[in-house]
């Protein structure tokens, strides 16, 4: 069987394996010139002149995605080596903040609420309440109830030190418009999965080296094509149930170049291209059903992630990865110190989740911000970098395009419907799992 999967992302490396692994012949497109898709290497230069690889955006992994540990370890990635691993941590500069011990859970969350610095009795007993009443009720609630709404009870000082934070770095969107559902189902699967499950792992290479650069070569040892630089202009139905893929044949003339017929299709690349595409079809007599699928996916909103990285000769933070205080002013989230994961020793980045504002407005507040919380004030900038639609915003409710989108046409990705935010384990999972859907 022939098998096209269109985006070299992780969630279209991920079902080029699991296709690869039924017996299938696979040929992976990819419009970019390099894998990875929203999460992937970028060259840089540091202020010195030195060359550095950096990521499209800093991304952080917990114990709990089984899924994309496994698919590293298929490819030849150790994580161990390649994730440094550490308790959940949600500290500040100040030192103030939540650590969990390595114990099984939930003894690491009691202990760790009873434990946090800064947060007063009235705090801890709010949140271990709180806490106690979701695990009752099975980590469920209404489907239009937002973050903000599910933990009403909570006392200002978690809101800002826990809750708000722990929501942005998960879902990329704002407490007050975050789906609690989906929420709770994170905080289900990270904290009560097993032990180390709510671990953060830190990625210690840029994120191409992590697992698309591998995962390709895998593929193609194992008798598939990636072909990157090759937009897909528009699917063609043919006989029998099969389809042609119709890219544009060089980046100068932009004539289409007719590829061979598939058996199947799956859709990797963002909802975006993938609902363009699917919305060419819905002409086509016999596939009235595209257009709904279409519409769903274009109707998505989506959210900013800026990456603020800086540079000082000397600059190291106490902790690989630190929480930072959050105001329209200062609007980093977090900070992470790359001389303590990949070796770049004085770069720092800077993460603002669901960023809005202009790219050199950020960059400035970030470094006025790291003067004010972490007292280094000689930063140079190294590169920001802006995903405009790096997630799509997960909302109360959100009804979200399904995997099967017509006969010999599915989609993967983690805007596909499914119990996950935008997130890689939730785009490897889906990835995976569409390589069954036959």
């Amino acid at each position: 069987m022939q098998v096209a999967v269109i985006g070299a992302g992780w969630a279209g490396m991920a079902a080029a394996i699991a296709h690869t692994q039924a017996g299938r012949q696979v040929t992976v497109f990819e419009a970019a010139r390099t894998v990875g898709g929203r999460a992937r290497a970028v060259e840089a230069t540091l202020p010195d002149g030195t060359s550095a690889t950096l990521d499209n955006g800093q991304h952080i992994l917990i114990g709990a995605y089984a899924e994309c540990l496994r698919l590293m370890r298929l490819v030849g990635m150790d994580p161990d080596t390649a994730l440094l691993r550490l308790p959940l941590t949600l500290q500040f500069p100040d030192g103030q903040g939540l650590q969990l011990p390595d114990l099984p859970p939930p003894l690491d969350a009691l202990l760790g609420i009873v434990r946090a610095k800064g947060w007063g009795w009235a705090d801890k007993m709010a949140l271990l309440r709180t806490a106690t009443g979701w695990q009752l009720r099975g980590f469920r609630c209404a489907s239009r109830i937002s973050v903000a709404q599910l933990c009403a009870t909570l006392t200002p000082r978690l809101m800002a030190e826990f809750i708000d934070p722990l929501c942005v770095s998960a879902l990329n969107t704002p407490a007050a418009q975050a789906s609690g559902q989906v929420f709770l189902r994170v905080l289900q699967d990270s904290l009560f999965s097993g032990r180390g499950g709510s671990n953060l792992l830190l990625p210690r290479t840029d994120l191409g080296a992590l697992f698309p650069e591998p995962a390709a070569r895998w593929v193609q040892q194992n008798g598939g094509q990636v072909v990157t630089g090759q937009r897909v202009q528009r699917l063609q139905p043919q006989p029998g149930g099969r389809w042609q893929v119709v890219c544009a044949s060089g980046p100068t003339n932009g004539a289409d170049g007719t590829h061979e017929v598939f058996d199947h299709i799956t859709l990797a690349c963002p909802s975006w291209e993938a609902s363009r595409l699917v919305a060419g079809l819905a002409g086509t007599a016999g596939l009235a059903s595209a257009s709904p699928w279409s519409a769903q996916a274009s109707a998505l909103r989506f959210e900013a992630i800026t990456t603020v990285y800086a540079h000082a000769p000397g600059a190291r933070l106490p902790l690989p990865m630190l929480a930072l205080r959050n105001t329209a002013e200062h609007p980093a989230q977090f900070v992470f110190d790359r001389g303590q994961l990949d070796g770049t020793h004085g770069l720092l980045a800077f993460v603002v989740s669901a960023s809005d504002g202009d790219r050199s407005q950020i960059e400035q507040q970030v470094l006025q911000q790291a003067a004010t919380q972490l007292g280094i004030s000689a930063l140079q900038p190294v590169q920001t970098v802006v995903e405009k639609r790096a997630t799509f915003a997960c909302t109360p409710g959100l009804q979200r395009p399904g995997m099967q989108v017509l006969p010999g046409l599915t989609a993967c990705g983690d805007y596909v419907d499914g119990p996950y935010p935008a997130t890689l384990e939730g785009a490897v999972l889906c990835g995976t799992a569409v390589a069954a859907r036959f």
